[in-house]
């Protein structure tokens, strides 16, 4: 059903939210009836016919359920059980807006809200109820730099859409190369947090004696090397979004000292006995699988419960092949560009040795792939010969390899590109395709 042809309720206490619905939607919709009494909602329904209701979760009333909106919505529902319900709240409060998904609103919004998301909202919800097709979403979702439009991605970005209003601590799941820091980064922008800062740390990749002064700064003459005040990075997220990335390879120790900045809300900064209060929004991000961080011999279950509101799990590059020809198209118009090569383009067989590939290093390794193609290019078209996958993920993981074999492999092509890069470990990890701190794993375990 078209949004222009809707009529819709919208029932508020605030006169205020009413006369800025009604200010909103008065050219958006056919009609809008607003009403700041909710016991008046069984009449409403019963006289008039409504296409979609948008429902206050919190009331000055006097009944007693802990939440007159959820009330509300099953009185909705017993009324009418095939009218669509959004719930509007004013608190960013995932668990409550989770429970009246469960209970059957459509989509909830928070307050105050984006009148662009709002009006989104309205029209893919009588979408759904219409039962009409889709249409194709835009290939960069929102100029993210997030390329898809695969049903696997189509929920990526309905999550997005959903958490990103809230306050919410969210966790996001995935193979290293799937992309996690632009989805942490699209959540920012999305939320009302957006025009403050969006501070992202590598934690992985710090050491014990890194770890504190890099996150919660440090005082002068802290240590050694502490030679001026430095505000970590919690304080330079205040009011902002802070993403951690590489969270599942933090020891117990650095994870103890998270939580209890997670917990009091508070940092205090290295040499000194002063706490600041911060306020954050936090998105952590790991390749570790949930099953992998509920061990507790590696990972404390009570800082994934705090750092695990809602998570969001990225599906791998072979689970979306329909992407691929984008993604192909996305980097080769990015690299023709970057390397003066405008007229290239890719054969029928390039795309088709591009779709049938396994991809274990994810998109990552098809950018490189395409990037070091336009490099070596000399005729206008790559053919399927021209594109040469990294030997360091050229093995499937469910193939019966023999794991010696492998590991050599590995092992000479690090040494190869570490030599070639005359030893700079982040030039070695781009041209492998894999991140900085995987290959010093990869170092670790082959003793180089």
């Amino acid at each position: 059903m078209d949004l222009k042809n809707a009529t819709i309720l919208v029932i508020d206490d605030d006169r205020d939210v009413l006369t800025a619905m009604e200010l909103l939607l008065k050219k958006e919709v056919a009609q809008i009836v607003t009403e700041k009494d909710p016991g008046n909602l069984p009449s409403l329904l019963k006289k008039k016919a409504f296409d979609l209701v948008l429902l206050d979760m919190n009331f000055n009333a006097s009944i007693n359920t802990g939440n007159e909106g959820i009330y509300w919505l099953k009185r909705v529902r017993e009324i009418h059980p095939s009218l669509s319900v959004i719930m509007i709240t004013a608190y960013a409060d995932i668990d409550l807006a989770i429970r009246s998904l469960k209970e059957g609103a459509s989509d909830f919004i928070v307050k105050p809200w984006n009148n662009q998301l709002l009006v989104d909202s309205l029209k893919e919800t009588l979408r759904k109820k219409s039962g009409v097709e889709k249409p194709s979403p835009t290939v960069d979702y929102e100029g993210s730099g997030i390329i898809g439009q695969s049903e696997a991605m189509r929920d990526i970005f309905s999550k997005i859409g959903k958490v990103a209003p809230t306050d919410a601590n969210i966790l996001i799941l995935g193979e290293n190369g799937t992309g996690k820091d632009l989805i942490a980064k699209a959540i920012h922008q999305r939320s009302l947090r957006a025009p403050n800062p969006f501070i992202k740390v590598d934690v992985g990749a710090l050491t014990e004696t890194l770890f504190e002064s890099e996150l919660f700064g440090h005082k002068k003459g802290a240590f050694t090397d502490a030679r001026d005040d430095r505000e970590g990075r919690f304080e330079s997220a205040n009011k902002g979004t802070l993403f951690l990335d590489e969270i599942g390879n933090i020891s117990l120790q650095q994870q103890a000292k998270l939580l209890t900045v997670l917990q009091n809300r508070q940092v205090t900064r290295l040499g000194s006995n002063v706490s600041s209060a911060i306020d954050i929004r936090l998105v952590c991000a790991t390749n570790q699988p949930l099953s992998e961080l509920a061990n507790e011999s590696r990972f404390r279950k009570d800082l994934i419960y705090r750092i695990n509101t809602v998570e969001i799990m990225l599906p791998p590059l072979r689970a979306r092949k329909d992407d691929i020809p984008l993604l192909a198209t996305h980097y080769l118009k990015f690299y023709r560009d970057k390397y003066f090569k405008s007229s290239l383009e890719l054969s029928s067989k390039a795309f088709d040795k591009l779709k049938d590939y396994h991809y274990p290093g994810n998109i990552r390794e098809l950018q490189y792939a395409i990037e070091r193609a336009v490099i070596m290019a000399d005729g206008e078209v790559l053919q399927a010969g021209d594109l040469i996958f990294s030997p360091m993920e050229s093995s499937r993981p469910d193939e019966p390899d023999s794991e010696t074999k492998l590991s050599a492999i590995e092992k000479q092509t690090i040494m190869r590109v570490i030599e070639k890069n005359n030893g700079n470990i982040t030039k070695a990890a781009k041209e492998l395709g894999i991140t900085r701190t995987a290959l010093y794993r990869r170092l670790g375990k082959y003793e180089l």
